[in-house]
């Protein structure tokens, strides 16, 4: 049940709500794209609009540097002495827009409908960045327990800097408690905790079967076709099941809570005559389980396309590796599956890209049973512990730093958000109540209230 001083930050937390949804729709017209080829200055322009928002929300703030990053933004305020210190993370950076014809509006320019506001970064994380700097607003600034913001400015394009950040700024950003505010909710007016993340190991696959292009009607059916070839590698990584074929991988289950075959279509708009890949529950698919994924196939277009066989083509390989795999023991498993796979004796080349670490958290101690509270206070529910099939880099890499730091996985998004993708939006009372679930799990994790 909640108390007057709940009440008073509830009632805070409204009258101040117009001017979050101010700051996110700024946010979200920034196009900070993080990842090589677009506009660095983009990047630049949403930091410094971070750092203006953090400062008119009470907090000391600069923009921190490491050699050829993208800028991260640092926040600081004070608690009482003896306080525990909360670290709140988020980052700035966003994923490319795709092709606009998909989009039902402008990806820069927000807007709302149906109670969600759209715009690449709504959810994804630039709400992240308006929770935190609301949740301090509401204690005017002199919140009970001290307080540091942490927003990166390359997350989505791997963050490759973020150890370098850590080495030269990790004594600033020590903190009894972290929030991660990007996950997101289990339904929409359904909290929850993400309690575990997958990690990633991605390659690039090149296969080749001849030094130069020939001609299709002069050799073919003798001589093969890279792009044939590489399609059968590929077609390789999976059982006829959907089930990932490279053996050797860590296997987990996970509680399959209420999640059913119709939620996941509706959510994943998955055409009608289309199955589902794997067995098990659709939660330990998702989360405790390897799922691999073709990201990109470097060949030629169909427009460009002559009669010619193709002598070298490549993809790009991602692997969502679950909790307990060793990201090197994982990468090894795959280079060898492919070069296994390739038919013909194809020559192929597996090319390591990127990898970061799985986690699983352990969600018990004080942090966690304040921010649970403060979830049901301002949700009306209690809180569900979800896993998640993503990977964010920040969180195995402040564990190793600081393995004495609760670490708390959340945020406004909910399966619906559609984050790196056509229309992504937030829910527009989601937001206002993550806002209040921040802002109350300061007075609980500071002991204010028994």
């Amino acid at each position: 049940m909640d108390t007057p001083a709940d009440r008073d930050l509830t009632r805070t937390i409204d009258e101040d709500f117009p001017r979050v949804r101010r700051e996110l729709e700024r946010l979200i017209r920034i196009p900070s794209v993080s990842f090589p080829g677009f506009d660095p200055s983009t990047v630049e322009a949403s930091a410094e609009e971070t750092r203006r928002l953090l400062e008119a929300s009470g907090m000391r703030t600069r923009i921190l540097e490491v050699e050829g990053a993208p800028p991260p933004v640092l926040g600081r305020i004070d608690g009482p002495d003896g306080a525990p210190t909360v670290l709140l993370y988020a980052h700035h950076d966003v994923q490319p827009e795709g092709p606009l014809d998909l989009w039902d509006s402008l990806p820069y320019e927000p807007v709302e409908r149906g109670g969600r506001i759209y715009g690449r970064g709504s959810s994804d994380d630039k709400a992240g960045i308006v929770i935190h700097a609301a949740a301090v607003r509401a204690w005017g600034a002199s919140p009970p327990v001290g307080v540091t913001v942490f927003v990166e400015g390359e997350e989505e394009s791997s963050s490759e800097h973020l150890p370098a950040f850590l080495d030269r700024y990790g004594d600033v950003l020590q903190a009894d408690a972290v929030i991660l505010a990007d996950s997101g909710n289990w339904r929409p007016g359904e909290p929850a905790l993400t309690t575990s993340l997958r990690g990633i190991v991605a390659v690039i696959v090149e296969v080749r079967t001849l030094d130069h292009a020939v001609h299709s009607g002069e050799y073919g059916g003798a001589v093969p076709d890279a792009l044939t070839a590489i399609c059968k590698t590929l077609a390789g990584l999976h059982d006829d099941r959907g089930n990932v074929a490279v053996p050797g991988l860590v296997q987990g289950d996970a509680d399959a809570l209420d999640l059913t075959d119709t939620d996941i279509r509706a959510w994943a708009g998955v055409r009608p005559g289309v199955t589902l890949l794997g067995e098990g529950s659709l939660t330990a698919r998702m989360w405790r389980k390897a799922a691999i994924s073709v990201l990109g196939i470097d060949a030629p277009r169909v427009q460009e396309a002559s009669n010619q066989l193709v002598p070298v083509a490549r993809a790009k390989v991602s692997m969502r590796i679950p909790p307990g795999q060793d990201p090197d023991q994982a990468l090894e498993a795959l280079e060898k599956h492919i070069e296994a796979s390739a038919p013909w004796g194809a020559e192929v080349t597996v090319t390591p890209e990127a990898s970061g670490q799985p986690y699983a958290l352990d969600a018990t101690g004080p942090a966690y049973d304040a921010l649970r509270r403060a979830f049901t206070e301002a949700f009306g529910r209690e809180p569900v512990d979800m896993g998640a099939g993503g990977s964010i880099p920040f969180l195995a890499a402040f564990a190793e730093r600081f393995p004495k730091a609760s670490l708390l996985l959340t945020g406004a998004a909910d399966p619906t958000s559609n984050a790196h993708s056509e229309n992504e939006s937030v829910d527009v009372e989601d937001l206002r109540r993550s806002c209040l679930a921040e802002a109350l799990f300061f007075r609980y994790l500071a002991g204010s209230v028994p």
